[in-house]
């Protein structure tokens, strides 16, 4: 794993690296924050910076990041400092760590059945080369209609898709690997998407189910690129800003449709939200509550839900 690392601090990452894993923390992200540190000492080892000088510099080398992205990379260099002082003689100097957001408190735009179904309208005329059309429909009723995540889809391959049974088995990522079913309306249209799909591209068993124009995968930049002139042909976003839908708002979509709908059903709301997290992905409850937006329709629903129990209440008590 030290070839990773090229930088003179190489063998000091390599160990931090090596200490978190040992905890139990996958760590994931924080390697690929260490890697573009790693890289940034390289390219600047001729001003010779000293350490908490480069990490200040390297923290403001993007300054069009986000605040919550610039802070959770300041977060692991803090734990690599800490580790350093503990774990070697030399003498550290820990610099005086901006302070930043540690939440993003970006608020999703809820996507409505009839902003969906405008998005899969305007899919239609997504016409070079012809299978684009059918790829980002599919794309678009997975992410609907699953509430997987954007990466999640992109990265399924055919054989994570079970089109007869109607279940996606989605691969280790976040802590979680699942199994994730689906109705049958789904299958019909990644039906017809296969269809074209094995025509278009080698489909082997091992291979992406969603690809590009490369016949290999679907890029991640290439797949929100699109999906973002799609909402702005949509009219959901202008052409310039952070405003407006993203490809993420998708899953926002499928967990506020999804309470909603038991919210018309009268389910038990404690009972089930376990089941939406399990089904989410997520480690608990916690992590699908973000993704819990009041709606003008779900507060009108809850409180119809709450006047009807109000009224029974009171016709009980008579």
């Amino acid at each position: 794993m030290n070839h990773i690392f090229t930088s003179s601090l190489a063998g000091d990452l390599h160990s931090f690296l090596q200490f978190k894993r040992s905890l139990g923390f996958r760590y994931t992200r924080a390697e690929f924050t260490l890697r573009e540190f790693d890289r940034f000492l390289v390219t600047s080892a001729r001003q010779r910076l000293t350490l908490d000088k480069a990490a200040l510099n390297w923290l403001s080398a993007k300054p069009g990041r986000k605040a919550v992205s610039v802070s959770m990379d300041a977060a692991v260099l803090r734990q690599l400092f800490a580790f350093l002082r503990r774990s070697t003689d030399r003498h550290i100097v820990e610099p005086l760590w901006p302070r930043l957001p540690t939440e993003s408190v970006f608020m999703p735009h809820f996507l409505s059945e009839d902003d969906v179904l405008k998005l899969l309208k305007l899919c239609g005329k997504l016409n070079r080369p012809g299978f684009r059309a059918l790829l980002y429909r599919a794309l678009l009723l997975v992410l609907y209609c699953t509430g997987i995540r954007f990466g999640e889809a992109l990265r399924l391959r055919i054989r994570d898709v079970e089109l007869r049974s109607g279940v996606l088995f989605v691969d280790m990522f976040k802590g979680r690997a699942r199994w994730v079913p689906f109705d049958r309306s789904l299958t019909r249209e990644l039906d017809l998407y296969m269809a074209e799909r094995v025509k278009f591209a080698p489909a082997g068993a091992d291979t992406r189910f969603f690809v590009g124009r490369n016949k290999k995968t679907l890029p991640v930049k290439t797949a929100g690129e699109t999906l973002r002139k799609l909402f702005q042909r949509a009219g959901m976003k202008p052409a310039k800003g952070r405003i407006g839908p993203r490809p993420y708002d998708l899953r926002h979509a499928f967990a506020v449709q999804r309470l909603s709908q038991w919210y018309r059903q009268g389910a038990d709301l404690h009972t089930r939200l376990p089941w939406l997290s399990a089904y989410m992905g997520h480690v608990d409850i916690m992590g699908t509550e973000t993704y819990l937006n009041a709606t003008p329709e779900l507060l009108n629903i809850a409180a119809n839900r709450l006047r009807r129990r109000y009224r029974e209440d009171r016709e009980g008590l008579q």
